[in-house]
């Protein structure tokens, strides 16, 4: 009996390379749709969506008394909506930072992400980039509701509630990005997601508290100073001074510090908070795409 070897040759793909981009861009709407709960069993999908519709309620309300009173008063300011509602933007950033920034560094499936064309960086960046979407999106829609609603009721100078509404969106921005670089920081180093929730609201409940109770204290003894420096300690209230003194927003938070000057040391602080969290996750991932 005879034996015989074929040559077949080895064939080189010869289709469309879609590189780098493609791949960072998949991995950031992999993690968008994530964040949601979306592809994912429907009980992972409860406490995002019961979470937007609860950003709702306001901006509806808002609305329905506006529409029966007639008087602009009754409108929540967009600049003011993300302030108002921080607990429920903190508990979902708290519940869906952990989803994004854990999982894979708990099943140790890190390393096959940098098995094919993307970098570390651009793993980062894709993650990170998804959170503060989502978080942009949960602020954005009941002030975007908000502004198409107030223009069907009839709300009156159309054109000044248009420049406000920009300014919302871009304080929904900065707070977006802020409020993601913090909780993907904290979730990053909590394997588990139960302590990852744990980490990111117990990071927000004392920086809050914190700084109301210096703020009270400050307010008491007439150190408007303080009280107004102070809110730097606080993202809601980081973000807050910055549309204030920036952006031309009314404030929402206790203190604000004074003049330009405090709105761009309060810029330089979110921007650096973005930039440092971007390099922490960048070597918390490397060390994990080794191990």
């Amino acid at each position: 009996m005879t034996s015989m070897i074929h040559d077949i040759g080895y064939r080189h793909y010869e289709g469309r390379r879609l590189g780098r981009a493609y791949v960072m861009r998949s991995l950031y709407v992999h993690n968008l749709r994530a964040a949601f709960g979306l592809g994912r069993p429907a009980r992972a999908k409860i406490m995002p969506f019961v979470l937007m519709g609860v950003m709702m309620l306001p901006a509806a309300g808002s609305l329905a008394a506006f529409a029966f009173a007639g008087q602009e008063e009754a409108l929540i300011e967009y600049a003011a909506y993300a302030y108002i509602m921080q607990v429920i933007v903190a508990i979902f950033l708290a519940t869906q930072a952990p989803v994004l920034a854990s999982r894979e560094v708990r099943y140790h499936v890190i390393p096959l992400y940098f098995s094919r064309p993307v970098g570390h960086l651009d793993f980062v960046l894709a993650k990170a980039g998804a959170m503060a979407t989502a978080l942009f999106a949960l602020m954005a829609t009941p002030i975007t509701l908000l502004y198409f609603g107030g223009l069907v009721a009839k709300v009156p100078d159309p054109g000044e509630r248009f420049l406000e509404y920009l300014g919302g969106l871009a304080g929904c921005v900065l707070y977006a990005l802020v409020l993601a670089a913090i909780g993907m920081v904290i979730a990053a180093f909590t394997p588990r997601r139960g302590f990852g929730v744990a980490a990111v609201i117990a990071v927000y409940l004392i920086s809050t508290t914190f700084v109301e109770i210096v703020q009270e204290i400050a307010e008491a003894q007439t150190n408007f100073t303080l009280q107004g420096w102070i809110g730097l300690a606080a993202p809601f209230n980081l973000v807050d001074i910055v549309q204030v003194r920036l952006l031309g927003a009314d404030p929402s938070a206790g203190g604000i510090p004074p003049g330009t000057t405090g709105g761009l040391v309060a810029l330089a602080l979110c921007v650096l908070i973005v930039v440092g969290s971007i390099a922490v996750l960048y070597r918390r991932f490397r060390k994990a795409g080794l191990s």
